[in-house]
C-alpha cells in the first residue's frame, strides 16, 4: 500500500513544478521503476484516478511506467546478471553473493504535455 503515498506525493510534485511552469494540462507521467524497488506497478495505475480527481490539471493524465532491470555483479566470478530472471543466483557459479548494480531506482522521467 506504500504506492498510494508514493503515488500522492509525484503528482505533488508534478502539479507544483506544472504551477511554475505555467502548464494547465499534463497528458503522461513517465516514471522508471527499478524491478527491485518493491513498487507495484499496476497499483500507481490503479490508484491513479483517486489520487488526482480533484485536480483538474490531471484530468485525462495516464502514467507510462519504464521498468528497469534488477542487474547485479556476482561477489565469486564477477558475472553481471538480472536479479530476477536468475532468482537472485549467479548463471555461472551459481553463488548468491552479488552487488547491486541497478533494479531499486524510482525517477521521474518525464512529463508529457498535450501538443497545441
Amino acid at each position: 500500500m506504500h504506492e498510494l503515498s508514493i503515488l500522492v506525493e509525484v503528482v505533488r510534485i508534478v502539479d507544483e513544478m506544472a504551477e511554475q511552469q505555467h502548464i494547465d494540462s499534463i497528458k503522461t507521467i513517465v516514471l522508471q521503476i527499478g524491478e527491485l524497488s518493491s513498487v507495484v506497478p499496476k497499483f500507481l495505475e490503479e490508484y491513479l484516478p483517486y489520487v488526482v480527481e480533484t485536480k483538474p490539471r490531471f484530468k485525462d493524465t495516464t502514467l507510462e511506467i519504464e521498468t528497469l532491470p534488477g542487474m547485479a555483479k556476482c561477489q565469486k566470478c564477477q558475472t553481471v546478471f538480472n536479479v530476477v530472471e536468475n532468482k537472485g543466483y549467479c548463471p555461472k557459479c551459481n553463488s548468491f553473493d552479488k552487488d547491486l548494480l541497478c533494479g531499486q531506482e524510482f525517477l521521474i522521467k518525464e512529463i508529457l504535455v498535450p501538443s497545441e
